[in-house]
């Protein structure tokens, strides 16, 4: 069989041709039998697999493992890390944008450690914000049901 047609074997099947390799495909569909044998058996595969889910452990077990210990800590630690490494990466980024004002003698200390304070505090609001919508959404209850 051409290689071409093979390549264009999947593309057909799951509909993702173009209307000119859709008709040369379907052209070479009606001279070459093995073409269409291998396209009954890709059709066949994809129903197949289509079909499969995986397998879910049981409901002991997971109860078992959100429960534990070293899962809350893991993940307690790991959001205060990450939000840590959030801020410090933007406090650079801003201070790095503002360079020029900090280093600038003729700006007051007082305008400079309230525009720190304002950046550190938005940027924290920002990180807690953001982590607050992350767990609200995966939290939400209909976000599997189609609207």
């Amino acid at each position: 069989m051409d290689k071409h047609l093979h390549e264009l074997l999947a593309g057909y099947v799951d509909g993702e041709l173009s209307d000119d390799e859709r008709r040369a495909f379907e052209t070479a569909l009606v001279t070459d039998p093995e073409l269409r044998r291998e396209l009954e058996e890709f059709k066949k595969l994809k129903e197949v697999t289509g079909l499969m889910t995986y397998a879910d452990l049981p409901e002991e077990v997971w109860e078992n493992y959100w429960q534990s210990l070293y899962r809350k800590l893991e993940r307690g630690f790991g959001w205060i890390f990450m939000s840590l490494g959030a801020i410090i990466l933007l406090c650079f980024g801003a201070f790095s944008a503002l360079y020029e004002i900090y280093t600038d003698p003729g700006v007051s200390l007082w305008v400079k450690a309230g525009l720190a304070a304002l950046i550190i505090g938005a940027i924290v609001l920002l990180v807690s914000y953001v982590r607050e919508r992350l767990f609200a959404y995966n939290r939400e209850r209909y976000r599997e049901v189609n609207r």
